[in-house]
């Protein structure tokens, strides 16, 4: 019998990483493109017996008053990231999907997010489990419209402000009852998304550093309903080079004496970032890592600025002082310049094609074999970029 059809629901679904990924997405089908940088299609992975791109359909959320079609026009424009003959031959599809996108929800977003939406989802006044039905209400739709064997929900919209989970139930039982109080403390938007989707018994995947599914509570709602999830905070620059050099210093056993790293981009996720509330959950998520390598914590700095000028392209400046034998000071710089969204997207086509395969494969729970797409993957204290990818290698394996 023949596998039935994949939906990939984007959150934040007209934004630089989604509209990049879709354009990917299709471009694959008609065979426009490579497969560079895209993990799922390296020959370790050739027998695990992925969906191919032409079983995926495409819809999501979103609170701008956009078209996917003009962001992806923007990226070429701005950044000069993508073929423009190749856009063109993907239109009619970003169009049609664009049909599909229904207006997200903007509780507990913070200000800044907010004041991105348009009319459409600013006239939308709901309640937090008005909101969880209603975007069940899409997913559902969405499902049965397009006879879908399952949907794969991932999180792709702007960085929420941190939360204080402190004041969250542990069990799932009681975070129901808290989003149904009158006067509730709820979880922010990214959380309210996973909820929907897990309950409804999709999988869920938190590609920012939003609180997303990272909750006890919403983890024992995934096992309660036999599904999956896993987050957060895409690694595809900076933080990636980190979870690679760093363990190559604690095996030579050189100290890390400072690890200082800048970073400067332009885009709508800079535009976010410029709220010191919203940056500094970025922040924590690229600095932890270090700590948990090196089995010591130097001192550390990570800025991020937002310079318009540079669009898309993410360049970041590293400095490292470490001490050498006979306690030389000696000193490792690099720069990484790359394009944001080309570099998240492959990612999050990837993640999709293996947490599909984790569907069907009956994984519950938190996909910890998936950490070292992640910089603060969930359940994993594991940092090593190395020792990430064997844990993927693993379970491929056994899958196979």
């Amino acid at each position: 019998m023949p596998r039935g059809r994949i939906g990939v629901w984007l959150i934040g679904a007209k934004g630089g990483v989604a509209s990049t990924a879709t354009v990917g997405l299709i471009a694959l089908k008609k065979g426009l493109i490579g497969k560079a940088g895209l993990v799922s299609e390296l020959p370790d992975f050739a027998a695990l017996g992925l969906a191919a791109w032409d079983e995926f359909v495409v819809g999501g959320h979103e609170i701008r008053d956009a078209r996917s079609y003009d962001e992806a026009l923007r990226m070429h424009n701005e950044s000069r990231a993508i073929d423009l003959g190749v856009l063109n031959k993907c239109k009619s599809e970003l169009d049609r999907i664009d049909k599909l996108i229904r207006p997200g929800t903007l509780l507990n977003v913070g200000p800044t997010i907010a004041s991105l939406a348009g009319t459409e989802a600013k006239q939308i006044q709901e309640k937090p489990r008005e909101a969880i039905e209603r975007i069940q209400h899409d997913l559902r739709s969405f499902a049965e419209q397009h006879k879908l064997e399952h949907v794969v929900v991932v999180n792709v919209s702007s960085t929420e402000p941190p939360v204080d989970t402190a004041g969250f139930p542990q069990r799932w039982s009681e975070l129901e009852k808290r989003i149904d109080d009158p006067d509730p403390v709820v979880p922010p938007a990214s959380s309210l998304y996973a909820i929907a989707a897990l309950d409804l018994g999709c999988s869920y995947i938190n590609f920012t550093p939003s609180l997303g599914s990272s909750l006890p509570a919403i983890d024992e709602l995934a096992r309660e309903r036999g599904t999956r999830h896993m987050g957060y905070d895409g690694k595809t620059g900076e933080t990636l080079l980190k979870s690679v050099l760093a363990p190559m210093f604690r095996k030579r056993n050189l100290n890390v004496m400072s690890w200082v790293g800048h970073n400067i981009f332009g885009n709508m996720d800079a535009r976010v970032l410029d709220d010191p509330a919203n940056k500094q959950a970025k922040v924590t998520s690229k600095d932890r890592l270090l700590g948990q390598i090196l089995g010591y914590a130097p001192q550390t700095l990570v800025t991020i600025e937002r310079i318009d000028s540079m669009g898309d392209w993410k360049t970041a400046w590293d400095h490292i002082h470490f001490t050498g034998f006979l306690g030389t000071p000696m000193t490792l710089q690099f720069i990484w310049q790359g394009c944001d969204s080309l570099l998240a997207a492959p990612l999050v086509l990837d993640l999709i094609r293996f947490t599909e395969r984790a569907y069907r494969n009956g994984d519950v729970g938190q996909l910890r074999f998936l950490c070292s797409f992640f910089k603060s993957p969930l359940g994993i204290d594991e940092q090593d970029f190395g020792a990430q990818f064997q844990m993927l290698e693993v379970w491929a394996a056994a899958v196979a």
